[in-house]
């Protein structure tokens, strides 16, 4: 494993689990909403978004966090490792609003100075909406894009609880 993808519904520790991949690998850390959010929650343009991915995966270990569509091809194309975190919604949920109500109340960075706050918590862009509105959604259509053909090259790590996350971090070797 030298450059590795981890997906999964939102909220279910990507980031988190890839920074500790590339802590234990030593390897380069992508983060791709860093990537894909300016300042004051803009979205880069598409192009701009594929341009970014396609430098900043140009070397030959990583490990990349992040679920956009625009840029799977880029990302899993390269990659040689897709790690799934494929936990139930309630264990996704409540990681989620954890994570959630802390950032609010410390005023935690999420990316490129941008930090939620209870009105974005409670309107249509919220980040909890969102998670329930694509949790289901992920689960589906992953099994059928990882057996797409321009995709058999890649080993995956089906990982269904935080438990069985934790083994399979400490049992990583470099």
């Amino acid at each position: 494993m030298q450059r590795i993808s981890v997906v999964g519904t939102t909220g279910s520790g990507k980031t988190t689990l890839a920074r500790q991949i590339a802590q234990r690998l030593t390897i380069p850390h992508v983060e791709l909403d860093r990537l894909h959010w300016e300042p004051n929650w803009i979205e880069v343009a598409d192009h701009v978004m594929r341009e970014r991915v396609t430098q900043a995966l140009a070397s030959n270990t990583w490990v990349v966090d992040g679920n956009y569509s625009l840029v799977r091809d880029i990302v899993w194309g390269k990659a040689d490792t897709v790690v799934w975190l494929d936990y139930p919604l309630w264990v996704v949920m409540k990681q989620l609003v954890w994570r959630t109500f802390h950032r609010v109340v410390t005023q935690q960075e999420v990316c490129n100075g941008n930090r939620e706050s209870w009105k974005k918590t409670f309107s249509r862009d919220s980040i909890i909406l969102w998670a329930l509105q694509t949790y289901h959604r992920r689960r589906k259509e992953y099994p059928v894009l990882l057996k797409k053909p321009e995709y058999t090259h890649l080993q995956v790590v089906h990982l269904r609880s935080p438990q069985a996350t934790r083994d399979w971090l400490l049992n990583l070797k470099k």
